[in-house]
């Protein structure tokens, strides 16, 4: 009796859809490029999609500004735990903003503070004074009782965020306190229920919320008659205020791309170069699984490059070195594929069960290599700051986009193409010859 086994179906999908893959891709990679606005009666836009044209590039690759910062009527020199306080707040904002590239140095002898970051992707004046104001308020936070005395201090709070209240459903501000700040505003609100204990940015009032009880853990929160756009702003005035002591910008200036000028120009153009030279050569030794590779790396460029321009994260020269990597390890995964399918098409398959087979055992190695990338591009964004966090975040948009493309969308559109009969040729799969029809 013959030998019988079972074989793995097809891979199922109409011929339909890889034109509508294909056309998705095509219209994510017109919307990098010119962006899309979407307005609406009464507003000037509801939803606005960046472009390239719109990314945040690093000072390497486009200047900035540099300013010089020093504590505002403050006796002395402030020590030097208070200024690596102000230096970790600064930080915070600044990731919080997204601003990846910066250079924050103190100099503990002088008690200055130098700050450098990057233009914003829409500025036309490059005015350094307009451009501090994205930094936020650089003044005092207090919490004051009604005499006017201070019982707690911007640095007394760890964080603030706007939240909904879930009895109520209304928006309020919770406020995580550090260690001392909470020892300080249990005994503040034991003294003071039903009092007002107001909230200062240096000497201008920013909220007065009565006291209705004894706080005694680390959480609080101010409600009230609160919108959600006043709660947002509340909570991101007191994030603002947690230094532990006021700061002044003393100077001011431009600072010209490290790179030079005329870098992105010259980065974007061997980009552009490598990219079809690898296509080229997917083309030619892979055929039409190097066809669809190919449309799935546009697909996995196109993600990376909206996954930056959307939350505007600052794209450095480390930046773009994760996405080469990513993209790197697109093409191999396209590479694996590929082969797997040749191998399956020379083994005697038919078409539909190498394409179905080829993908399912390239997957393991696929997925090995992505995963163990990914975890350490997890791990730089944990523990790593700076222009660090714009390598780990490229890298790993650009290895979300492979497994996305190179797994999933292009195993649909090679399972399209495969249902139309003049594209059934095995020769087009790797296998040497004319071949006949699978």
């Amino acid at each position: 009796m013959a030998k019988r086994s079972f074989a793995r179906v097809g891979i199922k999908a109409r011929p339909v859809t890889f034109f509508i893959l294909a056309g998705l891709i095509l219209l994510g990679l017109l919307l990098s490029i010119t962006g899309m606005k979407l307005p609406v009666p009464g507003q000037q836009d509801l939803f606005q999609l960046n472009g390239i044209q719109e990314i945040r590039f690093g000072i390497d690759i486009r200047g900035g500004v540099e300013a010089v910062f020093a504590a505002r009527e403050y006796e002395g020199v402030p020590s030097a735990e208070d200024l690596d306080s102000a230096r970790s707040v600064i930080e915070l904002r600044m990731d919080n903003l997204q601003i990846l590239d910066r250079e924050i140095t103190v100099d503990k002898n002088s008690g200055r503070i130098l700050v450098r970051f990057p233009w914003r992707s829409d500025e036309t004046a490059f005015n350094p004074d307009d451009a501090l104001q994205e930094l936020g308020e650089m003044a005092r936070l207090t919490f004051r009782d009604p005499d006017g005395n201070i019982v707690l201090e911007g640095n007394d709070v760890a964080r603030s965020y706007a939240a909904v209240n879930p009895d109520t459903n209304e928006p309020i501000v919770e406020l995580e306190l550090s260690s001392s700040g909470q020892a300080k505003f249990t005994e503040a609100t034991g003294r003071l229920v039903g009092k007002i204990i107001s909230i200062y940015m240096d000497d201008t009032t920013l909220s007065e919320p009565r006291v209705n009880q004894q706080i005694t853990g680390n959480r609080a929160f101010i409600e009230g008659s609160f919108t959600v756009p006043e709660a947002v702003a509340l909570a991101e005035k007191i994030n603002a205020g947690a230094l532990p002591f006021a700061l002044q910008a003393i100077s001011s200036r431009s600072i010209s791309p490290t790179m030079g000028q005329g870098a992105l120009q010259v980065m974007l153009q061997a980009g552009l170069v490598s990219i079809l030279a690898v296509f080229l050569f997917m083309l030619l030794y892979y055929r039409l699984p190097g066809f669809v590779a190919c449309i799935g790396l546009l697909g996995q460029v196109v993600g990376i490059l909206l996954a930056i321009s959307i939350p505007q994260q600052t794209l450095t020269l480390q930046g773009i070195a994760g996405i080469i990597l990513s993209i790197g390890m697109g093409v191999d995964a396209n590479i694996i594929i590929a082969e797997r399918i040749k191998e399956e098409i020379r083994t005697g398959c038919t078409l539909q069960t190498a394409l179905s087979n080829g993908f399912t055992r390239a997957l393991p190695s696929v997925v090995d290599g992505n995963l163990t990338t990914a975890i350490a591009a997890v791990v730089l964004m944990i523990f790593g700051s700076g222009s660090m966090l714009s390598f780990a975040y490229t890298l790993l948009a650009g290895l979300v986009f492979n497994i996305v493309m190179g797994l999933f969308a292009c195993r649909f559109m090679i399972g399209s193409l495969s249902q139309f009969k003049k594209l059934q040729n095995p020769w087009l799969y790797g296998r040497k010859g004319a071949g006949q029809n699978a």
